[in-house]
C-alpha cells in the first residue's frame, strides 16, 4: 500500500476492489498498522478488533473473486463509535460503569455495515455519555491538528480516525452537535441524517428524542455510500421513518444550478472569527458561482431564548437512560457526566414540557425559516478547535458554558433536519474551518449532491492534518 492509500476515498478505492487491483486482506493489514504505529498518540480507538477484522477482509476478497461484489463497502475498513453494540466485543461509550458491558448481539447499524461487506477495525473512543466530558478511566482523543486542541466531543475520536486516516469512513452520533462538530474541527466530512432515518436499536442513548447516528468520511460521496448502506426502517426501532430510502448518490454529477440556498449573513458571522466569516461567505460565493440562487433569509428572532431548553431535555432523557446505574453508581461516572445526570433528575415534569415547548417553537420558526429555499448554508459550529487540558475534558461541567455556543447546531437536531458538513478553509492558525448545509426532512440525497459540486470546486476536502 502506498504512502498515500489512506487518505484515498472510499469512492477511489472500491472501483479498485472491484476490479481486483486491490486486496482487501493487504488494506486491512495495512490500516491495522497503521493504528498500531499512530493512535498511541492519537488515542481515537477505544478497542482494536484485528483478528476479526482480518477474517472478515478474508471473507471479503473470497467472495469478490467469486463474482459476489456487494458493493462500494465490500472490503472497506471502517470503524464505529463505541456507542454501538458489537456481538461479544465490549461496547462501553466512554462509561466506567459499562467497562465490562459486552453486548450478544450486533446494532442495527452495525449489522447492515456488516451484510455491505465492510470490514470493522474496531471501536472509537468517545465523551463519557455521548455528552461534553470524558470518565478519567478513559482516553481523550488527540485532534490530528494540533496537540492539545478539541477534537469535537462527543465522536472525537470518530473524528479524529477519518482525518488521520485510521478509518476509511466512521459512525458518529449527533445530540447536540456530535457528527457536525468532530467533523468541523477535525477538517472531514459528516453528514447528520433526519431523524429516524437510520436506526438506533443496539446504540447507547443519550437523549432518545434528539439522538441522530450518521458518518464522518472525507468526501460527500463517501457519506452518502455510509448511509446508503445504514438507514431504512427497522422492525426493531419503531422510531425509524416508513419512507423507503432513495439512492443517495442520484444526481451526484447534476450540480447545483437553480437550488435555492439560504443565507444569513448576520447569523452566519456574528460572533465569528472574521478568518472564519470570510471562509464562509467565501464558500457561499462559491455555490453562487455554479448556479445556485442565494436567497436571504432571517433565522428565528427568539433563537437565543430557545436554545437552553436543549439542556433540559437532554439531562432529563439521559437521566432516563442511565436510570439503571444512576444514581446507584453515581461514584463510578466521572465528574462531567455525573454533573449532567445530577440536573436532569432535578428538573420537573413542568420543566420538561416548557422546554418541549420552546422546542416546538424553535422547530416551527426554522421551517418558516427555510420554507422557501431548498438549502440552507451557516457554519458547522462556533469557533475553530481550541486549547482544552485534562483538567476541562474530564470536569466537572464549566459554570459559564454558554448555550449561544451551539446555535448552529441544536436547532436542527430540536427539529431533526439532516445536514452536511463540510471543510471549507484553514484558520489564521492552519486549524480546518466548516460550512454546513442544511435539507428538509429526507433530503439527504441533495445534500450529497451539493457536497459534491463544492467539492469539484475546491480543494478542502483534500486537506490532511500535518504529521500524520
Amino acid at each position: 500500500m502506498d504512502d498515500t492509500l489512506h487518505y484515498r476515498t472510499i469512492l477511489e478505492l472500491s472501483s479498485l476492489i472491484e476490479a481486483g487491483e486491490l486486496s482487501p486482506v493487504t488494506l486491512t493489514e495495512a490500516m491495522l498498522a497503521r493504528i498500531e504505529a499512530l493512535d498511541g498518540r492519537l488515542k481515537s480507538y477505544a478497542t482494536v478488533m484485528a483478528e476479526s477484522a482480518m477474517a472478515e477482509a478474508r471473507a471479503a476478497e473470497a467472495e469478490i473473486a467469486h463474482g459476489r461484489y456487494l458493493g462500494p463497502l465490500h472490503g472497506i475498513p471502517i470503524a464505529v463509535k463505541d456507542l454501538c453494540y458489537t456481538a461479544g466485543v465490549r461496547t462501553m461509550g466512554g462509561c466506567a460503569v459499562l467497562a465490562e458491558h459486552v453486548p450478544d448481539y450486533d446494532a442495527t447499524v452495525v449489522r447492515r455495515l456488516r451484510h455491505a461487506g465492510a470490514v470493522l477495525l474496531g471501536k472509537l473512543n468517545l465523551t463519557e455519555g455521548a455528552m461534553a466530558g470524558y470518565n478519567p478511566d478513559f482516553d481523550v482523543p488527540e485532534n490530528p491538528w494540533k496537540e492539545g486542541h478539541w477534537a469535537g466531543a462527543s465522536s472525537s475520536g470518530s473524528g479524529a480516525a477519518t482525518a488521520a486516516g485510521l478509518a476509511f469512513a466512521t459512525l458518529g452520533s449527533d445530540t447536540g452537535g456530535s457528527i457536525r462538530h468532530p467533523a468541523a474541527v477535525c477538517g472531514t466530512v459528516g453528514l447528520k441524517p433526519a431523524w429516524g432515518r437510520v436506526s438506533r436499536h443496539g446504540v447507547l442513548d443519550l437523549a432518545q428524542s434528539l439522538d441522530h447516528v450518521g458518518p464522518l468520511t472525507r468526501g460527500s460521496a463517501d457519506a452518502g455510500i455510509v448511509l446508503q448502506a445504514i438507514a431504512g426502517r427497522d422492525p426493531d426501532d419503531p422510531t425509524t421513518l416508513l419512507d423507503p430510502v432513495p439512492d443517495m448518490l442520484a444526481g451526484l454529477e447534476a450540480g447545483v444550478g437553480g437550488l435555492r440556498i439560504g443565507w444569513d449573513a448576520r447569523y452566519a458571522s456574528e460572533g465569528m472569527a472574521p478568518d472564519f466569516a470570510a471562509a464562509l461567505e467565501q464558500a457561499v460565493e462559491v455555490m453562487a458561482e455554479l448556479g445556485a440562487e442565494i436567497v436571504e433569509v432571517s433565522m428565528p428572532e427568539r433563537l437565543a431564548e430557545y436554545l437552553p431548553a436543549w439542556s433540559v431535555l437532554c439531562t432529563a432523557e439521559a437521566a432516563d437512560a442511565h436510570r439503571a446505574t444512576y444514581p446507584a453508581r453515581a461514584r463510578d461516572y466521572g465528574p462531567w457526566f455525573r454533573g449532567w445526570l445530577a440536573q436532569g433528575h432535578g428538573y420537573s415534569a413542568a420543566d420538561y414540557a416548557q422546554a418541549n415547548n420552546l422546542r416546538a417553537a424553535c422547530v416551527g420558526e426554522l421551517r418558516r425559516t427555510m420554507r422557501d429555499v431548498d438549502l440552507l448554508a451557516c457554519p458547522s459550529t462556533a469557533r475553530e478547535a481550541y486549547p482544552v487540558t485534562p483538567e476541562v475534558s474530564y470536569g466537572p461541567i464549566p459554570p459559564d458554558r454558554d448555550p449561544w455556543q451551539t446555535r448552529f447546531t441544536v436547532p436542527m437536531d430540536f427539529a431533526g433536519l439532516p445536514t452536511l458538513s463540510l471543510p471549507c478553509g484553514l484558520s489564521d492558525k492552519g486549524l480546518p474551518l466548516s460550512l454546513q448545509f442544511v435539507a428538509h426532512p429526507l433530503a439527504e440525497p441533495l445534500l450529497v449532491r451539493a457536497g459534491a459540486a463544492y467539492e469539484k470546486a475546491s480543494e478542502w476536502h483534500q486537506m490532511h492534518p500535518p504529521g500524520w
